[in-house]
């Protein structure tokens, strides 16, 4: 029985690892504007605040100091295409990146709990769910990290461009740095994917755990019927906003750090 139930549950993994790839692509699209004015504030050395700004004996002028300026300056020196540099890369990385690492997450999770079964995974205490998700961001993040790479640098630079396509950005720096320099900045990236991940997968888990306790307490106390503990797709919305949110603020200067890295390259 255990033989058979594996190909199905692994075929459904592999299903949501590409409709995941597919909507995260689609998202990431849509909000590439504002990827592309994060990455230009995380690699600008000068500050970004007003108080900042009154400093500029000691920092320097900022080329951005807010959202709106930003986007306004982007818009007039780059136009509409400007929003959406290394998006192609981003695409291009996305798409390996959920595969990796929700396969590889499944994987880790039917090893640790002894059943390939996706309900059995919930039952994984917060420590095991914290250490697959590191796990499994690692080993995205290495199979996809070029593409990752190439996204921020031409995501970051303004005008003028210093390299006009993705694959001029690749081709001058093979030439100038061989195959490892695609790998260029690797290792503050894997310090700061595997807490991010990490508390992504771990708080995400504990965050459906808690809501299906909350529909049992829900359906037993409100006579509503069965005590049915099923999560509804809005509530996995919410669970995966929290969990996205958590990780992301907990992890940003990491982040930072991870990109400053990675634009070395174009000096």
């Amino acid at each position: 029985m255990g033989s058979e139930e594996e190909p199905s549950q692994m075929r459904r993994a592999l299903v949501d690892s590409l409709a995941g790839a597919i909507s995260g692509g689609i998202s990431r699209t849509v909000t590439s504007p504002l990827d592309v004015i994060k990455i230009r504030f995380q690699v600008q050395l000068e500050p970004t605040t007003s108080w900042g700004v009154l400093q500029r004996d000691v920092y320097g002028p900022s080329k951005y100091t807010g959202l709106l300026q930003a986007t306004k300056d982007i818009l007039r020196e780059e136009g509409l295409p400007g929003f959406w540099r290394g998006n192609v890369p981003a695409l291009l990385m996305y798409m390996p990146y959920t595969a990796i690492q929700f396969t590889v997450l499944h994987k880790l999770k039917t090893f640790a709990s002894g059943s390939s079964r996706t309900e059995d995974h919930l039952h994984l205490s917060p420590y095991l769910s914290y250490v697959s998700g590191a796990l499994a961001g690692c080993a995205a993040t290495i199979g996809s990290y070029p593409f990752d790479l190439l996204r921020t640098i031409l995501a970051s630079q303004g005008e003028p461009k210093v390299y006009p396509t993705m694959r001029s950005a690749f081709v001058d720096i093979i030439k100038t740095r061989g195959v490892q320099g695609l790998y260029s900045g690797l290792s503050p990236t894997l310090v700061e994917i595997i807490p991010y991940a990490g508390l992504q997968f771990g708080s995400y888990d504990t965050f459906k755990r808690s809501m299906m306790t909350w529909n049992r307490y829900r359906y037993s106390h409100l006579n509503l019927g069965s005590e049915d503990d099923s999560v509804s797709s809005f509530q996995l919305f919410l669970c995966g906003f929290a969990a996205g949110t958590f990780s992301k603020a907990a992890c940003h200067p990491l982040d930072v750090v991870k990109k400053r890295f990675q634009c070395r390259l174009k000096d």
